[in-house]
């Protein structure tokens, strides 16, 4: 009996006793994991930087932006996409690398692969609506469409929010979840942390350019009058 108990919980996660029938062990090494999503990372950036060159009258930082857009919006929809989508990932054989990427990262947060309603929620938002949205914010930058930095604010405050109920949520419930403080850190905390700068900093650019935009418009319109 204590042998069957002892299969039926076998996984690295914390807790112990989280109930994953039929949970296959991570296949890939962590460097095969990171290395992969890395390199596909700075491809899809090198490729979106040459081709924002194309475009004459976008400045630097338009262009990086349009290069974080489309980083985010890829992962948002394939990765959190094929977690919010695959509710067994844990089962998964053969090295499987989007099962995987979550079997790895729930080292660092086990509500992933207990399938907790509040991450579940969160993420199926990010990959349905912000993922799209953040594609079609590398377009109107491309563009220079009228919505742009109304699409980009409007993405960003939903990534920090998105990111403030996730650290939250944890908090309240004990902030308990992840093997050793190693993952604590490397996939909770810093994983995470680009969802918090840079919407951040996005924000605060796309506030300031409306302000300035309204400002231009006001300007304009009293000397009409």
């Amino acid at each position: 009996m204590e042998s069957a108990e002892a299969s039926f919980y076998s996984h690295p996660y914390v807790p112990t006793d989280l109930n994953l029938p039929g949970f296959v062990p991570v296949f890939l090494s962590q460097s095969t994991i990171v290395g992969v999503y890395g390199i596909a990372s700075v491809i899809v950036v090198s490729l979106v930087w040459m081709f924002s060159g194309r475009f004459a009258k976008l400045s630097k930082n338009d262009r990086l932006l349009m290069c974080w857009w489309a980083f985010t919006g890829l992962t948002h929809m394939i990765l959190e996409g094929y977690f919010v989508f695959s509710p067994e990932f844990y089962k998964a054989k053969a090295g499987t690398y989007l099962a995987e990427v979550w079997k790895e990262y729930s080292k660092g947060d086990s509500r992933y692969a207990a399938r907790d309603a509040g991450v579940v929620a969160v993420e199926g938002l990010t990959a349905v609506l912000e993922g799209p949205a953040s594609l079609l914010a590398v377009y109107a930058i491309a563009r220079n469409k009228s919505y742009s930095y109304v699409l980009q604010l409007a993405i960003s405050l939903g990534q920090l929010y998105g990111t403030a109920v996730y650290f939250i949520t944890s908090v309240l419930e004990g902030d308990n979840f992840s093997t050793s403080s190693y993952y604590y850190y490397a996939y909770y905390i810093t994983a995470n942390a680009s969802w918090v700068v840079i919407p951040s900093l996005v924000v605060f650019r796309c506030w300031t350019k409306i302000c300035e935009a309204f400002e231009v418009y006001n300007y304009n319109k009293t000397k009409t009058h």
